[in-house]
């Protein structure tokens, strides 16, 4: 599953990676992909980000297998990370002289083991390129983070584009699945427009659970941990875990 919007800001490694350990808490084997080069959710997962690295910048230009750079993350069994790091800045230019460059990610991926995890999250950048071009292909599932404020909408149909053109060209099983709600503040009316906006839009793809704001989530990562860890009795956490559950429950059932 591709977590993925073009916005800087949504949400999106935030959504990530609460949502992977909330399914690790839960029992599930979660690996997550930090292919965005700020590595931010490599942060909160605690992974070394050094110059020496092996990251997931190895995989796609210089064939490194995945198994090899994958990390556990500490604390949280079942939940592994394929760390980024500033290499990957550069990797758009370097893919684009390499053959098959939309589907480096997915090469790689298709030589993991993937019967050992339930759940592959991929973290994309906040661009359209081909970065987040080799997720999209990598994977059958997008999950679009969308916050509650007044330009929630805007640019959302330039990705809904890209994934209709990924779909007819390069990857005909992907499909949106999931929008999350974030930043919701429950004392503002724009909160909800937006919400009841977006849900007129898109209907049953959006979760019930909305992520409110909180400073318990925006806290964590400076601490190196997802917010489940280091306060999992927040608003945050909690609807972080009842997204989660959402998650899987469809996936479950297939709906």
């Amino acid at each position: 599953m591709s977590v993925a919007n073009q916005k800087g800001g949504v949400g999106k490694t935030t959504t990530t990676v609460n949502i992977a350990a909330s399914l690790a808490m839960h029992g599930q084997r979660v690996l997550v992909v930090d292919l965005d080069p700020q590595g931010n959710a490599s942060t909160a997962l605690g992974m070394e980000r050094g110059s020496d690295t092996q990251s997931i910048y190895h995989c796609l230009v210089e064939d490194q297998s995945v198994a090899e750079v994958t990390r556990p993350v500490e604390g949280i069994p079942g939940l592994s990370c394929v760390p980024a790091t500033i290499d990957l800045a550069g990797a758009e230019i370097e893919l684009v002289s390499l053959v098959a460059r939309e589907a480096r990610l997915k090469r790689a991926l298709s030589a993991y083991d993937t019967s050992e995890v339930d759940y592959i999250l991929i973290d994309c950048p906040p661009s359209l390129g081909l970065l987040t071009v080799n997720a999209m292909v990598a994977c059958d599932e997008v999950l679009i983070p969308i916050q509650c404020e007044y330009y929630a909408l805007e640019g959302l149909g330039q990705l809904l584009r890209n994934v209709d053109l990924v779909k007819s060209h390069l990857n005909p099983t992907l499909a949106i699945s999931t929008i999350v709600l974030t930043m919701y503040d429950a004392r503002t009316r724009l909160a909800s427009q937006v919400a009841d906006e977006v849900r007129s839009h898109f209907g049953g793809l959006v979760l019930d659970s909305v992520v409110p704001r909180s400073v318990r989530v925006s806290e964590a990562p400076s601490y190196g941990q997802s917010v489940m860890t280091y306060d999992p009795s927040s608003t945050g956490a909690v609807a972080y875990m009842e997204a989660s559950r959402e998650i899987a429950y469809r996936a479950d059932t297939g709906q």
